[in-house]
């Protein structure tokens, strides 16, 4: 009997330590340390004079890591108040008698009668968005960038990027910007940009805007006033020809509630084209 026992003892032995020997060479759970990996952020690298003239605009990591912004544009015949989640993209724009909106998929227009808003609200919903939020949108994802010849203005040269963007990049990926900075401060002066016609067309004329007004918002400095300016026929730059100024601006990392961008009862979908 006690010879039994001491087989069963011994059987009892084994079975444990080849299960002890089974949990040490179990491998060690490392999916949480995969998805932190996988979830890890790769800093954009961008050519090193851009990424100067961010540097002097607050810095792109700043702006990053806000969420919305809001300002109001004060054109000559009204005020209009812009709302831009910058992250999913989507805005609010109340003028008067109207509201244009994006909700991450459609354009939606309402309006107090069919005259209130004159324009194709498609193309309209985020342009003064893009001229505004100068440089920094110049960091988006799906760009291209080569330097351009510099631009001449009052005997000073001004060196520059020529942006560009991917196929199925936004709206209008044909359009072209081109960004000018003061060779000495890096903080952007000019900007120019081609637009693309409704038919599809893009255009080869450049319009330029100035940028010498600027205001700093929560560490970031974005434009107080931008002027378009003339041109000749071969493209030099003349005087100023209108402004349009920016007031009560907020940049924030609140995120809006959804209700804001999304289409009222009544509003209709812009279609594309």
């Amino acid at each position: 009997m006690k010879k039994i026992m001491l087989v069963l003892f011994g059987l009892f032995l084994v079975v444990a330590c080849n299960n002890t020997q089974k949990k040490e060479e179990t491998p060690k759970d490392t999916s949480k340390e995969t998805s932190k990996e996988t979830t890890k952020v790769i800093p954009k690298i961008y050519p090193d004079k851009l990424q100067k003239v961010f540097n002097a605009h607050g810095g792109i990591d700043k702006w990053n890591a806000a969420q919305t912004l809001v300002y109001e544009m004060v054109k000559p015949q009204m005020t209009e108040k812009h709302i831009t989640d910058l992250h999913s993209r989507k805005t609010r724009l109340e003028g008067k008698n109207y509201t244009i909106g994006y909700d991450g998929k459609d354009v939606w227009l309402a309006q107090k009668d069919s005259t209130a808003f004159r324009g194709n609200a498609r193309f309209y919903h985020n342009l003064y968005f893009y001229f505004y939020a100068m440089p920094f949108v110049l960091g988006d994802d799906g760009i291209t960038y080569d330097t351009t010849k510099s631009l001449e203005y009052e005997n000073i040269l001004y060196p520059g990027y020529e942006i560009s963007y991917g196929e199925n990049v936004g709206d209008s990926p044909e359009d072209n910007y081109f960004i000018y900075y003061n060779p000495e401060t890096y903080q952007m002066e000019w900007l120019g940009y081609t637009v693309t016609y409704f038919n599809g067309k893009p255009s080869n004329k450049i319009s330029y805007i100035r940028y010498e007004d600027w205001q700093k918002v929560n560490g970031v400095v974005l434009p107080k006033v931008i002027t378009w300016h003339k041109t000749d026929e071969e493209g030099k730059l003349l005087d100023a020809r209108n402004s349009v100024s920016f007031d009560n601006v907020s940049l924030t990392t609140k995120t809006m509630e959804n209700t804001m961008y999304e289409r009222p009862e009544g509003a209709v979908v812009v279609p594309k084209g």
